[in-house]
């Protein structure tokens, strides 16, 4: 079940689901511009289609690519990034209505986590969405994930046990941030930034 990041390279351009590690839980990664994939994941999870899903980018200075960037959140996604923190902004065109349930914002992150960086740095931004059926708790371990999903998924990437702590979600599109799901990172953390 050992796998290495150029087969899961290869599984992403064929429009397959993969699991991967980041700084929190095991995710379900897929090719945010394969409309397919995209659907593989929404059905693997048993995840209903107006619940958005979260997408992942390797580095700072690719969040612009993907949407609207304020000065508070450039301030706050400089501090906090990579890291714990998932940040709601407004989307640009080119992410699919389907990733953000038909609304204008999409939810991005970096994580903290060199096999993910890896893998987004050599195929591109990708979901993240944790490695689990919807309303299940995730498993920390990525043979019990394997066990879960079985030959539904092509590629498991192993990293080790993970802490199992999701992301701080923030909305940064009011004027004042608004925590929509609290992790490690506080609104007082955040608040701090700026």
């Amino acid at each position: 079940m050992k796998k290495k990041i150029t087969d899961a390279i290869e599984s992403l351009k064929r429009g397959e689901i993969i699991v991967y590690p980041t700084d929190t839980q095991y995710a379900l990664g897929a090719d945010i511009f394969n409309s397919n994939a995209i659907k593989k994941i929404f059905k693997l999870k048993n995840r209903p289609y107006d619940l958005p899903l979260p997408i992942a980018v390797e580095k700072l200075d690719v969040i612009n690519d993907y949407a609207i960037e304020t000065e508070h959140s450039k301030k706050i996604c400089k501090h906090f990034l990579p890291g714990k923190l998932t940040v709601i902004l407004y989307k640009k065109n080119v992410i699919s209505d389907i990733i953000t349930a038909f609304s204008d914002k999409v939810a991005i992150r970096i994580p903290d986590n060199k096999i993910a960086l890896e893998l987004l740095h050599n195929f591109g931004p990708l979901t993240i969405t944790s490695a689990n059926i919807h309303g299940k708790q995730t498993n920390r371990e990525i043979e019990l994930i394997h066990s879960e999903f079985k030959n539904k998924i092509s590629c498991y990437l192993n990293y080790k046990i993970l802490n199992n702590t999701p992301s701080t979600i923030v909305d940064l599109t009011h004027k004042k941030p608004m925590i929509i799901r609290e992790g490690d990172i506080s609104i007082n953390d955040i608040l701090a930034v700026i």
